[in-house]
């Protein structure tokens, strides 16, 4: 029996033809569950690892069919309006399927690992120059032994392939990891331990741990460390020059990328029925803003940034 066959992972989105999460045409899967908890998360059906039911209110037609198939009342009509009880013990996927509107879906899905690589080999032709998977999240490596060993599946096929990871992992997990993974992008958001755990949840002692291992390995040259404007948060001069200092310190020559804040995540808070840390959505920065920021890495040493066009 093939080792892969009982290993089954949660998946939240399958994003074919992406061409930003690494080079050329890639397929970027989401890997449900995350340690950290960013108050600004741009993801924010990928933090629970437990499967959810969404509702989208504006497709329903308050028909009712679903208040029917749900056998302990999980969801009913009050006053033309649907009430869903998410915590109760039902049978969603009964409710799915008896809405003629499609707005109930859950927000993830199981795979086995076979199944991921053929749903994404069919891609192949598309992989040729530069491009290859992704593995994001959430956190891809909280699902530590679906996650290496879909990255092993994929080595095995010849495809190319890259992790989105907050390195908030155990080190042997990382180590594991490297072994089958061509390009690798950490986020490293917050220098300023005590920042960290009021924004993220936790200290960063284990995620500079990790950027240290991984800058010293024969890896570092694949490794692309960034930072994720968020306004009165990371976006600081003062923070993007700590970590300036401390990624260069340990590797000079390393790559560093400054990600424009994204207005976009707001918008999925309400599904998930969680509280965004905006109540009013900031823009984006202009590239002048963003230039300034460049501007503070480069004053360190940074050598080496990494500009989305």
């Amino acid at each position: 029996m093939n080792t892969h066959e009982k290993l089954r992972g949660k998946v939240f989105d399958v994003r074919r033809f992406s061409t930003h999460d690494g080079g050329g045409i890639r397929t970027t899967i989401f890997l449900k569950g995350c340690p950290l908890r960013c108050v600004w998360c741009q993801n924010p059906e990928g933090l629970s690892l437990k499967s959810q039911l969404i509702y989208l209110e504006n497709q329903c037609i308050h028909c009712g069919r679903c208040t029917t198939v749900c056998k302990n009342h999980a969801i009913t009509l009050q006053e033309g309006k649907l009430c869903i009880d998410k915590g109760a013990a039902d049978d969603w996927e009964e409710a799915i399927d008896s809405c003629p509107a499609a707005c109930l879906t859950m927000d993830s899905k199981s795979y086995t690992v076979e199944e991921l690589v053929k749903l994404t080999v069919r891609d192949a032709a598309f992989f040729r120059h530069g491009g290859g998977i992704t593995l994001s999240g959430g956190e891809p490596l909280f699902q530590k032994d679906f996650a290496i060993a879909l990255l092993k599946a994929f080595k095995e096929e010849g495809i190319h392939t890259a992790i989105e990871t907050s390195c908030y992992v155990e080190q042997n997990v990382v180590k594991d990891a490297l072994l089958y993974l061509d390009l690798i992008y950490v986020d490293f958001k917050v220098f300023d331990k005590n920042k960290h755990k009021e924004w993220i949840g936790f200290t960063n002692d284990k995620i500079k741990e990790n950027i240290r291992f991984i800058l010293e390995s024969n890896k570092k040259d694949q490794v692309i460390i960034r930072t994720p404007l968020i306004p009165t948060m990371t976006a600081d001069k003062e923070n993007i020059s700590a970590i300036g200092k401390f990624i260069t310190s340990i590797y000079p020559e390393v790559k560093y990328e400054l990600l424009n804040y994204n207005p976009l995540a707001k918008a999925k808070y309400n599904l998930v029925e969680r509280e965004y840390c905006f109540a009013e959505n900031p823009r984006m920065y202009t590239e002048d803003e963003m230039n300034e920021f460049r501007q503070a890495a480069r004053n360190v040493g940074v050598k080496h940034l990494i500009i989305e066009v």
